[in-house]
């Protein structure tokens, strides 16, 4: 027994990482292209340190990345040449919108996101598109203050109704919202949120994240209602809390940590806030402004699946003297013994993503589809720009299994797996170009020098085997 036999095989980028182009067609500023590298990096995405224009002290990875914006048709050629099934992009919001609040779109980003939408046609590749891969115009930031504001509700709105009326017959699989519960941990990135010194952080993320709930439920109702066809999905940014101990307290802690992530996608998925987060909501005297039907609206418009990034599990102590912590995708977790980690320190368990599909199904019993996964490393190449990545082989190779495993041992019910930077690109948490996840591997570096040449690596072909036998040869 093995995967489904349409299980969607592919890879996944977003746009402010891989496409440049950010001043191309009309495109207008996003609070993606602001996030610099070095150490002020942390603290603009964030939301700690104000970051609203380019300035000449900083290097900005997004501007440029690695240029998919005039690359796209070589990339999808590459992606067909291993097989995809499925291609996961997103959409810069601002490519289409420049400035968010626009009534009439940008023809030329219209016209950018179905060329490349109908280059994946070609091949037969399903695009799999993320709205909202974390964009939001610089002008809402600055005018709105983002999410913050319910007007940023309508925007995206307006943004739903032009895309899945354009795109009908070309894209048919739908996520809302890219780690939807990101918005806790790196607020400025996720969600444009700038806090500076603001009196109660909590009470605007969580009234921010209300209001993309509200958006989500919105989206998932203009979708079905103009393509039946039309699958609309959340996502989560997963990965189970480990007890340290079975001492009942850093059990205890680590349901509290799961619970802290579950909850919007236990709105998206089940259609109300649950009772557990209502009761440590006013614990902390934060108050969710609703508006009349915004509770029918989230009950009635819940998403088809359940989409989720894994990269490591994380571990949950009562004691706040194990400060020794792990870095885990802007996750701090307490270090794991039994785990080895990535060059970046992060945790490999592929079992974690066994318990974690299983935890996920379990609670929402809708199908699920692992749409990030991946490992960061350093890759050095010959001089053909070859790589033999054979540490990236077997770390995927062992999370397939896991996956397998979770199918045919668990019965969890899998749509597909789109690994994480199926080319290399700029890193989220870093804004690195040296952390590198690809099966093909891009000529740049982390100053933004280099030829922007692809070329395939060792995994290239391992990868395509991977999915000519549905899963069933993982062999090196």
């Amino acid at each position: 027994m093995g995967f489904r036999k349409d299980f969607l095989w592919g890879g996944a980028t977003a746009a402010n990482q891989c496409e440049g182009g950010f001043d191309q067609a009309g495109r207008g500023l996003a609070n993606v292209d602001l996030a610099p590298t070095g150490p002020d990096r942390l603290a603009v995405i964030t939301g700690k340190k104000k970051m609203f224009t380019f300035d000449d002290e900083h290097f900005y990875p997004a501007k440029e990345a690695i240029d998919m914006y005039h690359h796209y048709k070589e990339d999808i050629a590459l992606f067909a040449e291993m097989g995809f099934k499925t291609y996961r992009l997103s959409i810069a919001w601002s490519r289409i919108f420049p400035q968010g609040d626009e009534q009439e779109p940008n023809e030329a980003g219209l016209k950018f996101y179905e060329d490349v939408f109908k280059e994946c046609q070609k091949y037969d590749i399903e695009p799999l598109v993320t709205i909202t891969h974390f964009d939001c115009p610089m002008h809402l930031v600055e005018k709105y203050g983002a999410w913050r504001s319910r007007e940023l509700v309508g925007f995206y709105e307006n943004l739903c109704h032009v895309i899945f009326h354009r795109y009908k017959g070309l894209v048919k699989y739908w996520l809302t919202f890219n780690e939807i519960n990101m918005i806790l941990h790196a607020p400025f990135m996720g969600a444009g949120l700038y806090l500076g010194d603001a009196e109660k952080p909590e009470q605007i993320l969580y009234q921010a994240a209300h209001h993309e709930l509200v958006a989500s439920a919105i989206a998932t109702k203009i979708a079905h209602e103009v393509d039946p066809e039309n699958q609309v999905g959340c996502m989560l940014a997963a990965g189970a809390y480990y007890p340290y101990s079975c001492k009942p307290e850093d059990v205890w802690r680590s349901r509290q940590l799961d619970r802290e992530n579950y909850l919007f996608i236990d709105v998206q998925a089940r259609g109300a806030y649950p009772n557990y987060a209502k009761k440590e909501l006013a614990r902390k005297g934060i108050e969710i402004k609703m508006l009349p039907g915004d509770e029918e609206l989230l009950q009635t418009h819940t998403v088809d699946f359940i989409s989720f990034s894994y990269y490591s599990s994380r571990v949950a102590s009562a004691d706040p003297a194990l400060a020794e912590q792990a870095e885990g995708n802007i996750f701090a977790s307490v270090k794991n013994p039994y785990l080895k980690e990535s060059e970046w320190g992060w945790q490999i368990d592929p079992l974690g993503l066994r318990i974690t599909l299983n935890d996920l199904y379990d609670r929402y019993q809708k199908p699920l589809f692992v749409v990030e996964n991946g490992l960061g490393a350093v890759d050095t190449p010959d001089e053909t720009g070859y790589v033999a990545d054979d540490y990236r082989i077997d770390y995927l190779a062992q999370h397939i299994e896991a996956m397998r495993a979770a199918v045919n041992e668990d019965g969890v019910e899998l749509l597909g797996y789109t690994s994480w930077g199926c080319i290399d690109l700029v890193s989220a948490s870093s804004g690195e170009m040296k952390k590198r996840y690809g099966f093909i591997y891009v000529d740049r570096d982390n100053e933004g020098h280099g030829t922007l040449k692809r070329s395939k690596k060792k995994s290239f072909d391992w990868y395509k085997k991977v999915i000519a036998t549905n899963g069933a040869d993982l062999s090196n």
